[in-house]
């Protein structure tokens, strides 16, 4: 079948971006092609979902998915998967906290989850024509922000939960780079975003975000982290189930110096800031929405709508309804409309010395900022800063998109121009590419992350992770990793291979079709093939292959024991994670190294109630 090819000198990617997926497939392509239609688009370049993809292969990974399992369903996704139908455009997608962590677990470095559908990975940068895109998945937890990627299937019901938690050296790696990216992708919001919005209308849709703003704990901190280091002109978001938009400045970047005190050696450019976008056409769709609408703040409705909550529509729920943090004690709002240090999970050893008398009390308290997730004392920079001088754009442009129902904000349609224009032709249908920094980046923590994941990490909630080395300590590693991708990933071994192979067999509904294949069964561990040759591209070990002798050993054992709980369902708080140990390791060519399996037992933790946040 031939692909016809045009060119044009143009440099502006045509972009659908859509919220929460939800499995609802078919209705998202279906008003991606009303809403390019109304524009007068042939169709769009890429489609960006921000995140509860759902990619269910079959039944067996809806037990991997955190939903209630009365709630759980197929969704569209399997037609895909299965060939029946092909996407129509071309798709990307983080993960958000309802997915089939049993397929994505195999892709963590990204992949295809079927033709023409690309997950960004636990952390990745792609690029798509004249486009760098940055994205991260999962949501915030701080008490499992520094832990390792532990969970191998088969899963325990903490496994399931806990997979699509942000980890500490994801972020760590998006921090190292170097170089302007042109869109942000996380499926919850930078902490501390909805400051830079219309905040009262957003209270008004939403009233218990007022609290979380002032407390904090609204928001990821490690998406936080990531863009205000990497500052892209667009960042996209969801999880919170309604539109939103704001606008965050930043004061250009300095000349700065390294922890050894030598100025960092980064060759300044002046790139030409991205021109403001023409107001577009007021959208004839419904469900589309314009992605100026709030440059400015829009008024307040003189009568305050009804607030908006997770299950106030009838036909909405809560997939959140079991999700469970571990117990803080309550605080009090602070009384400043100052961003507050976030409200740290405390362990249960924290909880019962709360309960000691004050004469044994520490007299030396921590200091909040000691209790943030990247520790250090109020004299140290937040992880990513300060910012290299070759990352120039100072404004962000934020917004986030709810979910595909009749009604809802979720989908929003642009023409998105390259903050460093390429003097290349584009060629369209366009093509994902491998981003060379990136690859480096990858190449040069590949060994030293050998233990905190794929098969070789234990099965243990509290294993160990790799001390942070700073910039600074890897910046050697990734340079000597960079010139070995120069000379050896060029050219056409930059396209990322169309190479999708169904892994897990697809759903039958052909032969059941009254019940779809339904099974109580955790599903069965894979080896990628995308996996297998992006390791060989890279000439690294492929962590997440394993023999058929120690997965079904594995299978036979089944999950880890639950950890033992503390204390009943709480309150809680989102906040601060508690630290990591663990030794880095030697340079960035690793060797091969043994089969894992087994661990240890996890630890135990304090139990709490937790909101719902991506709900149905």
């Amino acid at each position: 079948m031939s692909i016809d090819i045009h060119t044009t000198t143009q440099q502006g990617v045509r972009i659908a971006v859509e919220g929460c997926g939800h499995g609802t497939l078919n209705a998202i392509y279906a008003a991606t092609e009303k809403s390019a239609k109304e524009r007068g688009w042939d169709g769009v370049d890429l489609l960006i979902i921000g995140g509860d993809f759902q990619a269910v292969r079959n039944a067996a990974d809806l037990n991997a998915m955190s939903v209630p399992k009365k709630y759980r369903e197929l969704g569209d996704f399997h037609e895909y998967y299965s060939g029946v139908r092909k996407a129509p455009y071309l798709t990307i997608f983080v993960a958000g906290n309802h997915e089939a962590a049993s397929h994505l677990w195999e892709l963590y470095y990204g992949g295809w989850v079927c033709p023409n559908i690309y997950y960004m990975g636990a952390a990745n940068v792609l690029r798509l024509g004249p486009l760098r895109i940055a994205g991260m998945s999962g949501i915030w937890k701080g008490y499992n922000y520094r832990k390792a990627h532990h969970e191998r299937l088969p899963f325990n019901d903490d496994d399931v939960k806990s997979f699509y938690h942000v980890r500490e050296i994801d972020v760590r790696k998006l921090l190292q780079l170097q170089t302007q990216v042109d869109i942000g992708i996380s499926h919850d919001w930078p902490r501390a975003i909805e400051k830079h919005g219309n905040t009262k209308h957003l209270w008004n849709m939403k009233p218990d975000f007022e609290r979380e703003s002032a407390d904090g704990s609204l928001g990821n901190q490690g998406a936080e982290y990531v863009m205000d280091r990497l500052r892209p002109p667009y960042w996209f978001s969801a999880h919170l189930h309604c539109k939103y938009s704001a606008i965050k400045t930043y004061d250009p970047p300095k000349e700065t110096t390294s922890e050894g005190g030598e100025t960092a050696k980064l060759e300044e450019t002046v790139v030409p800031q991205p021109q403001k976008q023409q107001p577009a056409p007021a959208p004839a769709n419904p469900d589309e929405i314009d992605l100026d609408m709030e440059d400015k703040p829009a008024p307040v409705p003189q009568q305050p709508a009804a607030p908006v909550t997770a299950t106030s529509n009838p036909d909405e729920i809560d997939l959140d309804e079991d999700e469970v943090t571990p117990t803080a004690p309550s605080q009090p709002a602070p009384t400043s409309a100052a961003p507050a240090a976030a409200v740290t999970e405390e362990d249960p050893t924290e909880a019962l010395r709360s309960l000691l008398p004050a004469s044994f009390s520490n007299p030396n308290p921590q200091s909040s900022y000691n209790a943030q997730p990247h520790g250090g004392n109020s004299n140290k920079p937040k992880p990513g800063q300060p910012v290299p001088p070759t990352i120039t754009n100072t404004t962000v442009r934020f917004l986030s998109l709810d979910k595909c129902l009749p009604g809802r904000k979720f989908l929003q349609l642009a023409e998105i121009e390259p903050i460093n224009p390429s003097t290349e032709e584009l060629q369209r249908p366009l093509r994902l590419s491998y981003d060379p920094e990136w690859l480096s980046i990858t190449l040069a923590f590949h060994p030293l992350f050998r233990s905190a994941v794929g098969k070789h990490c234990p099965s243990d909630p509290n294993a160990p992770i790799p001390v942070d080395l700073g910039e600074a300590g890897y910046k050697p590693s990734i340079e000597e990793a960079r010139k070995w991708v120069d000379e050896n990933i060029t050219g056409d071994k930059l396209l990322v291979p169309e190479d999708f192979v169904q892994t897990a067999p697809p759903i039958d509904l052909v032969n059941r079709p009254e019940t779809g294949n339904m099974t109580d069964e955790m599903p069965v561990e894979y080896t990628n093939p995308h996996t297998a040759e992006f390791c060989r591209l890279l000439g690294v070990e492929n962590y997440w292959d394993a023999s058929e002798e120690e997965r079904e050993g594995r299978r036979a054992q089944g999950p880890r024991p639950m950890a033992e709980r503390f204390g009943g369902r709480g309150g809680g708080h989102r906040g601060g994670g508690r630290g990591g140990g663990g030794g880095g390791g030697g340079g960035w060519r690793g060797g091969r190294g043994g089969r894992g399996g087994g661990g240890g037992r996890g630890g135990g933790g304090g139990r709490g109630r937790g909101r719902g946040r991506g709900g149905w």
